[in-house]
């Protein structure tokens, strides 16, 4: 397991799918994103669950868990397949915590207040409206064979093939131009 990188990476589309990403390459050099309990409250605040980190004290096991559980039944949605019974039970269990609380202030301004387990309820949440609403379809993996993240399609053609242009995409071009190279000089 290496660490690495900035923890805030939000290319994904949607609150859980961003969750998700915070593992990364999980099929080759697996890069975790949430090594330690402050990444985990800096990645609420960053992904604007929370205004301020909460206390992470106890909370990162169960915010992993989560994400393992989103992960594995958003694979299953690819393959077709239905999601595993305890993976379904966690992710209903933290969806039905309470969620943070959102305030209006009279200059205009939202505040968002809560606990870990209410950011981490806002994310079960996401992941449930994503599986039951329309855009369930446009639920992909990133194209390039090391990267794991997941995102939601949202080009006008349903033809995107990278989580992200700017780092696999433009990986996996690079790759492909020096295959295509080597094979011209040999």
């Amino acid at each position: 397991m290496s660490i690495s990188g900035d923890p805030h990476l939000f290319v994904s589309g949607n609150l859980a799918l961003n969750f998700i990403g915070t593992a990364q390459e999980r099929r080759s050099t697996y890069i975790e994103r949430l090594a330690t309990e402050a990444d985990l409250g800096e990645w609420a605040v960053a992904a604007g669950v929370l205004d301020t980190a909460p206390d992470c004290t106890g909370a990162l096991d169960r915010a992993k868990a989560l994400r393992e559980a989103a992960w594995r039944i958003m694979q299953a949605e690819l393959h077709g397949e239905g999601p595993a019974a305890a993976d379904a039970a966690l992710v209903n269990r933290h969806a039905a915590d309470r969620v943070p609380d959102l305030t209006l202030r009279p200059d205009g301004t939202v505040t968002r207040t809560g606990t870990i387990d209410s950011a981490l309820a806002a994310i079960a949440r996401s992941a449930l409206e994503l599986l039951g609403g329309p855009d369930r379809e446009r639920i992909k993996e990133c194209g390039r064979s090391e990267c794991s993240r997941l995102y939601l399609d949202t080009s006008r053609g349903g033809s995107r093939r990278w989580c992200d242009m700017a780092v696999c995409g433009n990986r996996a071009k690079i790759k492909a131009y020096r295959a295509r190279n080597t094979q011209a000089t040999v």
